[in-house]
């Protein structure tokens, strides 16, 4: 049995199998998955888990070089989205239209966690990095400048 962190073995699944720039949605319980996406469904109840709750998990087992959230997120529930902002601290948080989040993103993703978030606007897209610190941790090799801050992170 594993000792700690995610348990839910699609979850663990989906996280290993992200490669460079592949798109992670953590998503709210009412979140348009397509029928071909590959979902992850952890939804039991309402806030049961939060998104919150599965983005801090998630990010301590997974390596993200972009998060996007509606611009929504920002202007109409900006509790949430200093708490997204704060716990990816990894980069600024980028922000779009909900309605392009909507349009595009869905059938753009690797995975959806369908989390048991009512989160107003509260979808977060994690854009998936590589491991810096050890892919350019090589003799010879040059880390370029915009790789630096990501190979900068803790191992």
């Amino acid at each position: 049995m594993k000792k700690s962190g995610i348990l839910n073995q699609k979850l663990n699944t989906a996280i290993a199998d992200m490669g460079h720039t592949d798109m992670l949605i953590i998503a709210d319980a009412g979140f348009p998955i397509p029928d071909e996406a590959q979902r992850v469904d952890l939804a039991i109840a309402k806030d049961l888990p939060t998104i919150e709750q599965v983005l801090r998990l998630v990010i301590e087992d997974f390596i993200y070089e972009k998060v996007i959230v509606a611009a929504e997120q920002k202007l109409y529930n900006p509790p949430h989205f200093e708490k997204v902002s704060a716990l990816c601290d990894r980069c600024e948080v980028e922000t779009i239209p909900h309605e392009e989040i909507m349009a595009k993103m869905p059938k753009s993703a690797k995975y959806i966690v369908r989390t048991g978030g009512f989160e107003p606007w509260g979808n977060v897209i994690l854009i998936s990095g590589v491991d810096a610190p050890r892919w350019f941790d090589k003799p010879g090799v040059i880390t370029p400048d915009y790789y630096e801050k990501r190979a900068s992170y803790d191992k």
